[in-house]
């Protein structure tokens, strides 16, 4: 059977448990059967309202968080586009035809998301688990045990939601201090001599994983020459950022007096063999020569960095591209590659959390990025750079931190 033959909005309708649909502004889209059947809703009193016109807090608990914490839930996965498990939760509802009267309930929901082809969250299904009965059993010889149960069930639930908020303020706020420590480490946007360049960095949204991206620009002794380099570090926060730190200013020391930028990572691979956290560290830098018209680069195991030739065509430089840093025990030469370009020509280099979305093939994400690039080309670097950012970031932001140099050559 494919899937043409395949009624899914039957299937859904079936489904054994509690299901709704619901739209990033948390409308109900839909809701099956056994959601309308449990809730005591009609469809009419659910589909295309308000989440929490339909199902609000009870006024009279002054207590009542279940609302707050369903919101929290469901802006977590608009955010990250991952699925949310949330903590048994007590959260009342009023009985349908009895104004003013509410029965007290235990759910247990799941929110997740569902993806569009840019990786944005189109819908949100919202599943819960209705356990009040479980909960609230009474009577015969177990009911004062299972009395005990609820109460003991209902405190470890809110613990546990308690100590998931504690946890969330102590990741926001070394998100806060790492972030402040990345900006302060980055070098600001410039002018690299009297060459015109634009950088950016785009911290992701809702999440930690933040700090491991980072760029270089340099001015190169001997001649009219400037290197460039992105550079990315597996991990995130404070220890990410450290790490960052330390790469960055290593190779923006050993660009300034090594032969080209294949000698230059491999100081700089000597050095990551030594810092803790910089293993797996990926980085591409370029030196590029303004009086020969020239880029030599290198890579350790970065995504390529995109030439757009003042005509428009697009060249992946792709030609040295060799295994992340301290990837092997002991350290190696590195590729190096070389091409040439006219004036009004433009670099750009980038971190995956530009390109990669996930359930898409990198290639695809590539294309986009020279596609970007070659239509906005005539556009000054900062205009340029922003163009690109709009167009390929998801609008809520992306779930990784992105840094992105744009050079007019």
């Amino acid at each position: 059977m494919n899937d043409a033959a395949i009624d899914y909005a039957a299937v859904f309708q079936c489904l054994p448990g509690m299901v709704a649909l619901l739209t990033p502004d948390l409308v109900y889209a839909d809701a099956n059967e056994e959601f309308l059947r449990m809730s005591g809703r009609t469809r009419e009193q659910v589909v295309g309202r308000y989440l929490f016109d339909v199902f609000p807090d009870n006024p009279k608990d002054d207590g009542a968080s279940g609302m707050r914490n369903l919101a929290a839930s469901l802006q977590r996965v608009l955010q990250t586009g991952e699925r949310d498990a949330m903590a048994l939760q007590r959260y009342d509802v009023e009985v349908p035809g009895r104004p003013g009267e509410w029965e007290e309930r235990y759910w247990s929901p799941i929110n997740a998301p569902v993806l569009g082809p840019e990786g944005k969250v189109l819908l949100l299904v919202h599943r819960v688990e209705e356990v009040t009965e479980l909960i609230k059993a009474r009577g015969g010889p177990t009911g004062s045990r299972s009395r005990v149960l609820e109460a003991e069930l209902y405190t470890r639930a809110r613990e546990l939601q308690e100590l998931n908020e504690r946890l969330r303020a102590a990741h926001a706020r070394e998100r806060e201090v790492a972030l402040a420590l990345q900006e302060a480490m980055l070098p600001a946007r410039r002018q690299v001599g009297h060459h015109r360049a634009a950088v950016r960095y785009r911290p992701a949204v809702g999440a930690l994983n933040v700090c491991g991206d980072w760029y270089d620009l340099v001015d190169l002794v001997g001649g009219n020459r400037v290197g460039v380099a992105v550079g990315d570090v597996v991990g995130h926060g404070l220890a990410a950022a450290g790490v960052m730190g330390q790469l960055r200013s290593a190779l923006s020391a050993a660009s300034r007096v090594a032969a080209g930028p294949a000698e230059a990572l491999n100081v700089l691979g000597r050095y990551a063999n030594v810092v803790d956290g910089a293993e797996s560290a990926t980085v591409v830098t370029t030196f590029i020569d303004y009086d020969d018209h020239s880029i030599t680069y290198s890579s350790a195991g970065h995504p390529p960095p995109v030439l757009v030739h003042a005509d428009g065509r697009v060249e992946f430089l792709d030609k040295a591209t060799d295994p992340p840093l301290d990837a092997r025990p002991d350290p190696f030469p590195r590729p190096q590659a070389w091409t040439s370009y006219t004036a009004g020509a433009t670099l750009a280099l980038y971190t995956d959390g530009l390109i990669e979305r996930r359930h898409e093939d990198i290639d695809t994400g590539l294309t986009r990025l020279a596609e970007s690039l070659a239509r906005h080309r005539a556009l000054d670097p900062e205009r340029l750079a922003d163009a690109v950012l709009l167009e390929l970031l998801p609008p809520g932001g992306a779930t990784d931190d992105t840094a992105l140099v744009i050079v007019r050559l």
